[in-house]
C-alpha cells in the first residue's frame, strides 16, 4: 500500500515515532576513540543483559547490540544464515540471530544502490540506457526490469524498476549514471555503507549478483535499511503496489512498462503477518545466499519495525520464518 503524507511524517519527523538515521552513532567512534568510556562499555555489557543494552550513551537514535537477542519462548529457525527484529520507534533491538555474521545479501544490496542514487542524484534526470545495463546482457534466469539500450527514462523510474520487479538491469543503470562507471559507483557504496558504520559490508556490484567479496550482515542491513527509510521517496517505493514507467526506445517510440513487487505478501502469496502491518521491504536471491527479505512494518501502537531474514532455503519457508517474527511484536508490547 502507497503510505500517506501524514504517515511518512510520523516516520520521519514526530518525537517519539522518529525512525531515526544511522550516521549519529559516529559519537560512539569519537568516544572510544578517547578510550575515557572503556569502563562504562564493560559495565553496560556486563551489567545489563542483552536486551536492554542498546548503547544509549553512545547512540541514542540506533537499536544497539552488542550480541545476538533472544526472546523467551520463541527459538527461531537454526537453518536461517541470520535474523533480526529491530523496534526503531523505541529503539530496541527484539530478537537478533548471527547478527554480526559476514553473509551474502543477494538482490537486498540494492537496497544501498537506492540509498545511494537518491542521495546522489535528481530523481527526475532522465538517464540513457548502455549496452551494459540492457536487459538483454543478463542471463535468462536474472531478474530484470526489461530496459534495453538506447532507452531513456527517469532516474525515479530506474528506482522502481531496481526496487519492484528487482531489475538487475536497472542497478547498472543507476550505477553509471550515478558513478560515471561502474567501478566509481561502488566506491561510493562502500563509503556510504561506512559512514553508516555498516563496517561488516562490502559490496561489488550494485545489484548483489554473488561475488565472494560481496558481503553484509544483518545489522549491517539493518543500518542501511534504517537510513533509506529517512526518504519519503525510497518508502513510496517500497510500499507501491505497482509502478507504470514511461520507456522511450532509441527510435524514439515511447512504450508502457509495469512493474510490480517481488514480495510474495505484496503479491498476494504469503499470507500476512497478523503482528504488524507491512509496508513494504526488498526481497533477495542467489543459490549461495539462499532466500531473503528485508522489511518494514508498523505495529497496531504506531511503533516502526524493520524486520530482516537471511538464507531461508526456499520461499516459503522465508516467508514463514519472517511472519513468525513479525507475530512477535504484540506480545513484545505488552510486556
Amino acid at each position: 500500500m502507497q503510505l500517506t503524507e501524514e504517515i511518512w511524517i510520523g516516520v520521519r519527523c514526530t518525537g517519539k515515532k522518529t525512525v531515526l538515521a544511522g550516521g549519529v552513532l559516529a559519537c560512539l567512534l569519537s568516544l572510544s576513540a578517547c578510550g575515557a568510556d572503556d569502563t562504562v562499555v564493560s559495565y553496560e555489557k556486563e551489567t545489563y543483559n542483552t536486551d536492554l543494552y542498546r548503547a544509549e550513551l553512545f547512540a541514542e537514535d540506533l537499536c544497539v547490540t552488542s550480541q545476538d537477542v533472544s526472546v523467551d519462548g520463541f527459538s527461531g529457525d537454526s537453518t536461517l544464515h541470520g535474523a533480526g527484529l529491530f523496534n526503531v520507534t523505541d529503539r530496541q533491538v527484539v530478537y537478533g540471530q548471527h547478527l554480526f555474521d559476514r553473509l551474502y545479501p543477494a538482490s537486498t544490496t540494492k537496497i544501498l544502490t537506492a540509498l545511494v542514487a537518491i542521495k546522489n542524484s535528481n530523481l527526475d534526470d532522465v538517464v540513457t540506457v548502455s549496452s551494459t545495463a540492457s536487459a538483454s546482457s543478463f542471463s535468462w534466469d536474472a531478474s530484470v526490469a526489461g530496459i534495453q539500450t538506447g532507452d531513456r527514462l527517469t532516474m525515479r523510474d530506474l528506482l522502481y524498476g531496481l526496487m519492484l520487479p528487482s531489475g538487475n538491469d536497472s542497478a547498472v543503470a543507476i550505477a553509471e549514471y550515478v558513478g560515471g562507471t561502474e567501478e566509481h559507483f561502488m566506491e561510493m557504496v562502500n563509503a556510504e555503507a561506512q559512514n553508516l558504520l555498516a563496517t561488516g559490508t562490502h559490496f561489488v556490484t550494485p545489484n548483489g549478483l554473488h561475488d565472494e567479496n560481496h558481503y553484509t550482515t544483518p545489522y549491517d542491513l539493518y543500518l542501511i535499511f534504517n537510513e533509506c527509510i529517512q526518504y519519503e521517496e525510497f518508502i513510496n517505493i517500497i510500499s507501491a503496489p505497482s509502478y507504470t514507467a514511461q520507456i522511450t526506445g532509441a527510435d524514439g517510440t515511447v512504450r508502457s512498462v509495469t512493474w510490480e513487487p517481488t514480495s510474495f505478501y505484496a503479491r498476494g502469496e504469503a499470507a500476512l503477518p497478523t503482528g504488524a502491518n507491512v509496508i513494504g521491504g526488498k526481497t533477495g536471491y542467489t543459490g549461495e545466499a539462499g532466500n531473503c527479505l528485508v522489511l518494514l512494518d508498523q505495529a497496531a501502537d504506531g511503533d516502526y519495525y524493520i524486520s530482516i531474514v537471511m538464507g531461508a532455503q526456499e520461499k516459503p519457508l522465508l516467508y514463514e520464518d519472517m511472519t513468525a517474527m513479525i507475530d512477535l511484536i504484540p506480545a513484545q508490547q505488552q510486556e
